[in-house]
């Protein structure tokens, strides 16, 4: 196996409550992904666990606090720690969101959307080329979920992502889960977002739960990227529809909140599974 590739079958998002279960059961999994911060630190029972983790499965570090998009500098400690992370567990890949989460040198525990302007590509693209300068590696970045727009925006976010893939020769973390949530949010069609993006760009996939928030006035009820409950129905057919747009690709359950049993969690990536399986054939055929 490619050193730096993962391999294009389904692994899920490892959380603390299921590590002692997963090194002691150790599951036919061929990929897991941890969250990078929560790895920082210089020692101790976490980082000893990740190295036990690492020795029997690839690994994909997932970020959420760089703020890729913030007119901030970039944070150095951040990125020292992120590349002496690296340095330790040699991950498959290493991610991040296409957001902001600073401002002024404050940090807030959220993923926010950019505006789709040129003036944010230019930001956002700056950025991203230092940290890949900084971490000397390809960086993944991710589309994330919305539930407001800006006014005037010059681009289409798919149009915005695949533009900061051209542009800094990174590659793309594609998150069907988060296409749909923002799809039924903001009323625009999940296929087209799927054609806008060059298929050799997509790295990896994510796939997660999300639940509604129904108001009085059903027209104000908006979806919630919550990471809580099963992949819907719909999730999943437009996760059919993007391995027959851009071929198998690690695919990745991500679950965070109100976590289910390690074997809930493994049943949802083995449905994953089943559509790369049965997807696949296709693919070769159409290679050929």
């Amino acid at each position: 196996m490619d050193s730096n590739k993962l391999p294009a079958r389904a692994g899920i998002g490892l959380r603390g409550p299921h590590i002692a279960e997963l090194l002691a059961t150790k599951p036919a999994l061929d990929w897991l992904e941890v969250h990078s911060e929560n790895y920082f630190g210089s020692g101790g029972p976490a980082l000893r666990q990740l190295d036990q983790v690492r020795a029997d499965y690839a690994l994909s570090l997932h970020g959420v606090g760089l703020s890729l998009g913030s007119t901030d500098p970039l944070n150095l400690s951040h990125l020292s720690k992120l590349k002496g992370l690296i340095s330790r567990i040699a991950p498959h890949s290493v991610s991040e969101h296409l957001c902001w989460s600073s401002i002024g040198g404050r940090f807030l525990n959220d993923l926010l959307p950019l505006p789709y302007s040129e003036e944010a590509l230019d930001v956002v693209c700056r950025n991203i080329q230092q940290a890949q300068e900084f971490l000397g590696r390809r960086l993944l970045i991710e589309n994330v979920s919305s539930y407001i727009r800006f006014g005037d925006e010059a681009l289409n976010e798919w149009d915005f992502l695949a533009e900061v893939a051209r542009r800094c020769d990174c590659d793309i973390l594609l998150d069907v889960n988060n296409i749909y949530v923002s799809s039924v949010n903001h009323g625009f069609d999940a296929q087209q977002y799927l054609a806008a993006i060059v298929p050799a760009r997509v790295a990896e996939i994510h796939l997660a739960g999300h639940e509604s928030d129904v108001a009085e006035d059903e027209s104000d009820s908006f979806l919630i990227d919550t990471h809580s409950r099963p992949v819907c129905d719909e999730v999943w057919s437009l996760y059919a529809r993007a391995v027959q747009r851009f071929g198998p690709r690690p695919t990745l359950i991500e679950w965070d909140s109100d976590l289910p049993t390690l074997d809930i969690l493994l049943n949802e990536a083995d449905k994953a599974q089943q559509i790369l399986d049965a997807l696949t054939p296709v693919q070769h055929a159409r290679a050929a």
